[in-house]
């Protein structure tokens, strides 16, 4: 890839070339991915100068798409700190036939530690861009920042930092930047410092100290980038971003910022992961996974009493387990029992579900944290329970014990359905659970496996996050009750056979989708007539699948023409 000398320029002086020179140049000397003349926006800029400079932008990049030939293309998007500017940009520049999008015009949001305005500036971007085409951050180059600009969505990274820095003896650290003159000790093991002492590399040639430097400032990027790309295949990369965001006060304001944005960015997290959540402080509370949990708790729940019994027990999970004949005693009082925790209420009959049985926090609670969670719990006693709620501890303990073998059933019942209908909503719940419910449990651990509805199995639940896979009889339940798009994917008459024996659905076999499905949701595959022909779960979301012309788009799990058991 080459740049267009945009910045260069910006910085040290107009240079006497256009945008076509600039470009066919680049065609000349075989670069794969060329950059367009850009213009480079101020953070100080005036809107209206903002969006005049937007324009020549657009312009000079719809010339470069029709000079780039076999190259491709840099489609820069800029607007300075003005998201809405951003946004239209980016959407315009979604329109043409550029194929990677840089963000640009960020190094002084960068060099100046206002990270979020940086927040602002990438998520405006990202909305209004093709998901199927790579994002560039333009001249991100510090270790401290990469997972968080991952975490954001930028894909790709350049920046003359690391040797910019060399020559000013400073040296890049995952907590910093630091002057070699005012450090105290050369703790770095990498191998470019390996051997080497402070002092003796302060002594060391001019020249041959910037190229040590150099060197390790680029093996310090490497190594993030390294555990950046670890923490993505583990699905922990909030984890990091938090962690990382310590590193500075201004990084702390952009993670902040970000959850601004939850809404947004709910959109793209998964319905569960294979880790359990970690709390690392009061900003977790701003991860996507609480505003969903949150949400559907509120719109989902239906409460088997309208009394409500008051559990404390963070630590005790799953708590229908460990407060057993706490929970039989409140249940014969009338009572439904709610345990408090730092993700809010938590009803007793969705204890094994993810995040709330996996998902770790500190013994000592913060005061932000419980704050919040009081005041959710609070709105949802008010509105689930109009008849009160006591403290478990203050009920009679007369009634207490093991549960009988009737009201084994019963909790197992509620269980099924309350989770069903967190997962799938309340109306197609009820059309998946019709009619008498029997249940097939693990002879080791006592839980629920299958689900059968009228001696159908409708559903299998999955010892790991406590949610349920969909089985094609339940898939035509929902169907039949429930008016599309509710939990669809339709594909092409091309695809059907392929799927109903059980293959993958490519993006490109596919019409439509439930916009409200999201990473490792169940989904219903069905054909243009909208019968089921396969069960599988979503790897993508509908606007990326619909932008996309390859990769798969649902794991396919069961086809219409091989069912079978888990």
């Amino acid at each position: 890839m080459t740049d267009s000398g945009t910045f260069q320029s910006h910085m040290y002086g107009d240079v006497d070339l256009t945008n076509r020179e600039i470009v066919e140049f680049q065609k000349s000397i075989g670069t794969d991915i060329g950059t367009v003349l850009d213009i480079f926006t101020e953070p100080f800029w005036s809107e209206k100068q903002t969006a005049e400079s937007i324009e020549e932008t657009l312009k000079r990049t719809a010339e470069a798409v029709s000079l780039k030939g076999e190259m491709m293309i840099n489609g820069v998007v800029q607007g300075s700190v003005y998201p809405n500017l951003r946004k239209d940009c980016a959407e315009k520049l979604a329109r043409m036939d550029v194929d990677v999008h840089p963000i640009g015009g960020v190094v002084p949001l960068m060099e100046q530690y206002r990270y979020a305005e940086l927040v602002d500036v990438i998520v405006s971007s990202k909305m209004g861009l093709n998901p199927n085409r790579p994002v560039h951050l333009f001249g991100a180059g510090h270790p401290m920042i990469l997972a968080f600009a991952a975490l954001l969505g930028c894909d790709l990274f350049d920046s003359a930092s690391y040797a910019k820095f060399a020559k000013d003896d400073r040296m890049m650290f995952i907590d910093g930047t630091f002057r070699l003159q005012d450090m105290q000790s050369l703790d770095c093991n990498c191998p470019a410092c390996r051997g080497i002492t402070l002092e003796g590399l302060r002594k060391t040639d001019k020249n041959e100290r910037i190229r040590i430097i150099a060197r390790h400032n680029l093996y310090q990027i490497k190594q993030e980038l390294s555990l950046v790309k670890r923490y993505i295949r583990e699905g922990r990369l909030w984890e990091l971003a938090e962690i990382r965001c310590r590193a500075h006060p201004a990084m702390l304001d952009g993670l902040r910022k970000l959850r601004e944005y939850q809404d947004y960015m709910e959109r793209f997290d998964p319905i569960s992961r294979d880790g359990a959540v970690f709390y690392t402080g009061i900003e977790t509370r701003g991860r996507p996974v609480f505003r969903r949990y949150d949400d559907r708790l509120m719109t989902r729940y239906v409460p088997p009493t309208k009394k409500a019994a008051l559990f404390y027990g963070e630590q005790n999970k799953p708590y229908s387990r460990f407060f057993v004949s706490d929970f039989v005693n409140a249940r014969r009082q009338g009572y439904t029992p709610i345990v408090l925790s730092p993700f809010g209420p938590v009803p007793a009959e969705l204890d094994e579900m993810y995040p709330l049985a996996q998902s770790m926090f500190p013994t000592i609670e913060d005061t932000d944290t419980e704050n919040e969670s009081d005041e959710f719990s609070l709105s949802f006693l008010e509105k689930y329970f109009p008849e009160g709620a006591v403290s478990g501890s203050d009920l009679e303990a007369k009634y207490g014990g093991e549960p009988t073998d009737d009201e084994m059933r019963e909790n197992d019942a509620n269980r099924v359905r309350a989770v069903a209908r967190y997962q799938f909503g309340i109306e197609a719940a009820e059309a998946l659970l019709r009619g008498e419910l029997t249940f097939r449990k693990s002879r080791k651990t006592g839980k629920i496996r299958n689900v059968f509805s009228d001696g159908e199995h409708v559903l299998s639940m999955r010892a790991g996050d406590g949610f349920f896979t969909l089985r094609m009889e339940g898939a035509r339940r929902i169907t039949e009750s429930i008016p599309a798009p509710h939990m669809r994917v339709r594909i092409t008459d091309d695809a059907v056979p392929f799927v109903s024996q059980g293959r993958n659905v490519f993006c490109q076999f596919v019409t439509d989708a439930d916009a409200g499905l999201v990473p490792m949701d169940e989904a219903i595959i069905v054909d243009k007539d909208d019968r089921p022909v396969g069960t599988g779960r979503m790897l993508l979301v509908r606007d990326e699948i619909l932008s996309m012309e390859k990769g798969v788009a649902v794991k396919t799990r069961t086809g219409s023409d091989e069912e079978g058991e888990d």
